[in-house]
């Protein structure tokens, strides 16, 4: 039996200097190295203030961090992972999905990603793709929303 999967790609308020990155760090150890995930979009939700990942065309990517927690810290890490992201909420915020990314470096990495499930919020007004794939980008990102996605 292979070892765990203990990567997990983010791309939003998880990510190095954002909000909610305490959350990450509050797992354990990691390394976080800049990565693309290939074939997604990237939405942006508003009011929410938060990010939402959907798959997308071939030629569409989506830019943020690769973080690798050490084995003994995964155990820690996924069930606030999982809490944060509303995985286990019902129906789900968000459902976790293995992908391959692109690291910086050119290696291809597999890892968990976050996929948004409510499909039918993603109809409603508030919702702006984000076409270079960069939530980074946005003013708005760092306004705090009473639910801390």
């Amino acid at each position: 039996m292979g070892q765990p999967l203990t990567t997990v790609f983010v791309y939003g308020t998880l990510m190095p200097g954002e909000r909610n990155a305490h959350v990450a760090a509050q797992g354990g150890p990691f390394v976080a190295r800049p990565a693309t995930l290939p074939g997604y979009r990237l939405l942006h939700l508003h009011p929410e203030a938060y990010p939402a990942l959907r798959p997308g065309e071939i030629h569409e990517q989506v830019k943020g961090y690769a973080l690798t927690y050490e084995a003994g810290a995964w155990a820690t890490a996924l069930p606030l992972l999982d809490a944060l992201e509303g995985f286990d909420e019902h129906p789900p915020l968000y459902t976790r999905e293995e992908v391959r990314l692109r690291l910086d470096s050119g290696e291809i990495q597999p890892a968990w990603v976050y996929i948004y499930a409510r499909a039918e919020r993603l109809q409603a007004p508030g919702v702006t793709h984000l076409p270079e794939g960069r939530w980074k980008v946005l003013s708005e990102r760092t306004r705090p929303h009473p639910d801390h996605r």
